[in-house]
Formats: C-alpha cells, structure tokens, sequence
C-alpha cells in the first residue's frame, strides 16, 4: 500500500532527498514557516537519491535545470523560490534527508 511522505527542504541551490524508488512528487508548500514537499511513496520500495533544485524569482536559471516541480513563498511572499528535480545533475550543496518529516 502506497503512502504519502512529507520531505523538508532547505533552501538552498540543489539537495539530495532520499527517497523511496517510484515515488511520486505531489506538491511543494510551506508548513510552518518551513519549505516542504509531499510525495507518494511505496514504503517497502528500495530507496533512491533525489536532486531537487532550488531557484529564486529573477535569479539565472541553467537551461539543464531540470523538471519543475513547485513554486513556494516564504518571508510573507517577499522571498519565492521554484523548485525543479534533476535526476542526473550533481547537487552542488547536498543536505541528505535520509528519513520522512
């Protein structure tokens, strides 16, 4: 049976979630003052890293940054940052997230 997990995320260039093989990404919000993202996942399928990539609105955005995923706002909208997933991309600030929030 499929369930969903809550991944925090920093911010920050890009980050490596682990995550169970398959999962399905499913929404990027704030929670709490805190950037998150859901995800529905088999919880008995082998884990696998995940890049997510952050850029913030009128920063330069790499034409190989990957799938967007979701926009989330922070600082009561002054601050919006777009996430993107990269599969093959090397994260160049990797904050591994080895367990569900």
């Amino acid at each position: 049976m499929k369930s969903i997990w809550k991944y925090l995320l920093e911010v920050t260039d890009a980050q490596t979630l682990v995550m169970p093989s398959g999962a399905e990404i499913l929404a990027v919000q704030v929670q709490n003052g805190k950037p998150c993202l859901w995800a529905r996942v088999d919880p008995d399928a082998p884990k696998t890293d995940r890049t997510i990539i952050t850029h913030g609105t009128g920063h330069a955005v790499p034409e190989e940054t990957g799938e967007y995923i979701g926009t989330y706002q922070l600082a009561e909208g002054q601050l919006v940052f777009h996430a993107f997933e990269a599969d093959d991309m090397p994260p160049n600030n990797q904050a591994h997230l080895r367990e569900r929030a």
